[in-house]
């Protein structure tokens, strides 16, 4: 039983208070009180439940206090009674199951306990899917209490065995000593024992290490730390291996003289120590003190050494997985930058969020890479795998990636040569990755994408749409199936606007495909707040809030300004027999020209660049480099430079008689405002300027 919508009257108020029915409203209000039983009413599409009077009458919740929220009656369900029921009603709406029912016990506000039955009937879709439960729930105290009576059962020794195995069961879920110490010190387990309080030691290099301290005003100086030696009922467990039942105030202080004048006034009236045992060997000890009773009856110590074992190996876990996440985050974060550069004309924000799962850490990764003219290079990769092996492959792949980056390759060449890398590497993982090189001063981003999930684009006013990029395999399998040629993407960022690359974690859910994932993402940037620093925090948080289980990485670059005064640049390579590249070549000069605000002069700056590229391919064995550039000084002038591996200089000549070639230089001469050759080691570079005006927007 749970909850759900029901849509008018506020929750659990009656038709009949409300004004709005007449007798036979009172007639069901007043009998669901008399026989403490009501309904509920489950939307499972909203997760808000209603409860008539009655519903809320059996669990002593008085109707102002309910909001429609199941959540609100957990104050009601005793911990474990409530896990078990919640996994009943999971496995209900997973099996197709029509209806479901049970029993379970909740606490009254007064702290009496009362046993409830509940019953539910699970409606489903066409497609099977449930949409809705609606149910009653019913006192069920005098029956359980009668039959309990009939056969003679010892309820006190039921509720303390259910403790113990309810324990049990949630200590599977601990993963860390925190939670551990967490659901034992809740306060309704405490209860169920009768304990107030408890303490817990571990041992560590032959020392007990106190990690849970008891009630407030328990902690005793000097014993944070202490030797299994010592006069201190712990270190007695630790050393004999047997627990220790302090069965009374005189028992406690005759046997442990130095401790108990610091404890007296806390009312302690007996405790159960306990040592903790996995795999033959002392690993800390469990003391459960008591301020209301005196003895332990072999019932209750038997139940509490079975509970100290089942802790035991609970803590075992729980240790190992503490280490062996520690060791894998710390190579994660050595791994990672440890500074983002400054990158003018633009900001940037990045976060990772380990997975809280043991060595379940450690392939996804993020980098900023500065460029020579005012660019910068964004990585954002996931290394196949959850372990410190996949830590160990991202950081190399940082590493090449960033030394090609910084060779002044093409983005396309940075993503194949990484492939061949990781291929020729001594390891069976693949990564996915993207790649993206920016000019913060026009705008200009081109993006390879290797297997990765696509980036988004938020614009100005918050709004995110996702960027459909051509990709390629993941790195390794491109260099092992032969399929290197990685598409380039280019797109343009207006001033305000932010390119988001993330790790799939951040998208992915269970039960969901990733197109609803990157539009539940879309949606919540759109929501999240406009500082880029702190939507980076917001999509961390709400990952954390979800549960995600898996590393997620996130690197956001947001343009900012207008068009720069000096010094922007853009540069592009094309190879020989390579429309592509030749394709995003002319695509940058547009771009380029559009957010220098050299409009103005756009066809001629076009047809030169385009004459000259043209011109070192066909008649150069090696492909070309376009390079262009605002210059400095008092006139706003636009460089085109392509420099090949030619050392020909290039001559001026009249056209054949088809007019088809020797019209090149002819161009440049006449178009730009000035022009030359220079030689560059093994080759030469042609250039131009323009001088332009700056455009009106």
């Amino acid at each position: 039983m749970t909850a759900g919508t029901g849509g008018g009257e506020a929750a659990g108020r009656c038709r009949c208070e409300a004004g709005s029915a007449g007798p036979t409203c009172c007639f069901l209000h007043e009998f669901g009180r008399e026989f403490r039983m009501g309904s509920f009413d489950w939307d499972l599409l909203t997760g808000r439940m209603t409860m008539d009077q009655g519903a809320l009458h059996v669990f002593d919740m008085d109707p102002a206090d309910y909001d429609d929220d199941p959540a609100t009656l957990g104050s009601r369900v005793l911990s474990d009674e409530g896990r078990r029921l919640d996994a009943l009603v999971a496995q209900a709406l997973k099996d197709g199951s029509e209806r479901y029912g049970a029993y379970f016990r909740i606490r009254t506000r007064s702290g009496e306990q009362r046993w409830t039955h509940t019953q539910g009937l699970v409606r489903r879709d066409g497609t099977g899917r449930p949409f809705r439960i609606v149910g009653i729930v019913r006192d069920a105290s005098d029956e359980l209490t009668e039959s309990a009576a009939r056969l003679g059962l010892d309820e006190g020794r039921r509720q303390r065995t259910s403790v113990v195995e309810g324990t049990t069961a949630a200590l599977a879920h601990a993963r860390t000593v925190q939670d551990i110490i967490d659901l034992l010190g809740d306060s309704q387990g405490l209860e169920h024992f009768g304990a107030a309080s408890l303490v817990m030691g571990l041992l560590e290099a032959g020392r007990i290490h106190l990690v849970a301290e008891g009630p407030d005003g328990a902690f005793v100086p000097g014993t944070r730390f202490t030797r299994v030696d010592e006069p201190y009922p712990m270190s007695e467990v630790v050393r004999t291996l047997r627990p220790r039942f302090i069965e009374s105030p005189e028992d406690f202080a005759a046997s442990y003289p130095i401790l108990w004048p610091h404890i007296s006034g806390l009312g302690i009236t007996s405790a159960a120590y306990l040592p903790l045992i996995a795999q033959a060997r002392p690993i800390g000890a469990l003391g459960l003190l008591y301020s209301d009773r005196t003895g332990f009856s072999a019932d209750e110590r038997n139940l509490l050494v079975a509970l100290g074992s089942s802790i035991a190996q609970s803590l075992q876990r729980a240790v190992l997985y503490e280490q062996e996440h520690d060791l894998a985050e710390g190579l994660q974060q050595a791994m990672l930058p440890r500074r983002i550069p400054d990158v003018p004309g633009a900001q940037i924000a990045v976060r990772y969020r380990s997975a809280r799962l043991g060595r379940d850490i450690g392939g996804d990764w993020y980098d900023i890479i500065p460029l020579p003219g005012g660019r910068v290079g964004a990585v954002i990769g996931d290394v196949q795998g959850h372990d410190t092996h996949a830590s160990a492959v991202m950081g190399q792949l940082r590493i090449v990636l960033r030394a090609y980056a910084a060779e002044g390759h093409t983005p396309a060449t940075v993503m194949a040569r990484a492939s061949v890398f990781l291929h020729e590497l001594d390891t069976d993982r693949f990564a996915t990755c993207t790649y993206a090189e920016a000019d913060p001063a026009t705008g200009l981003v081109q993006i390879v994408r290797a297997g990765h999930v696509d980036p988004l684009v938020q614009e100005a006013d918050g709004t995110a749409r996702r960027v459909a990029v051509d990709g390629g395999l993941p790195l390794g399998l491109s260099a092992e199936f032969s399929r290197l040629d990685y598409p380039v993407t280019t797109v343009e960022l207006d001033p305000g606007q932010t390119l988001l690359l993330y790790t799939d974690g951040l998208v992915e859910k269970p039960g969901t495909d990733l197109d609803e994932g990157l539009q539940w993402l879309s949606s919540l940037v759109k929501r999240g707040p406009r500082d880029l620093q702190e939507l980076a925090d917001h999509l961390c948080d709400v990952v954390e809030e979800r549960g995600g289980e898996d590393d997620v990485a996130i690197l956001l670059l947001r343009r900012e300004g207008t068009y720069p005064q000096a010094g922007g640049r853009l540069q592009q390579h094309v190879g020989q027999n390579d429309p592509e590249a030749l394709r995003s070549a002319r695509h940058m000069i547009r771009a380029a020209v559009r957010a220098w605000g050299a409009e103005s002069r756009s066809d001629e700056i076009e047809l030169v660049a385009d004459e000259l590229t043209t011109n070192a391919l066909m008649h150069t064995d090696g492909g070309a480099i376009v390079t262009l550039r605002m210059l400095p000084g008092p006139e706003r002038r636009l460089r085109v430079e392509v420099e090949d591996r030619s050392s020909a200089l290039p001559r001026r000549r009249e056209a054949g008689e088809s007019g088809v070639s020797g019209r090149g230089l002819l161009l440049v001469d006449r178009i730009s405002d000035l022009w030359g050759v220079e030689p560059r080691g093994g080759g030469k570079c042609v250039w131009c300027e323009f001088i332009t005006e700056p455009t009106t927007r």
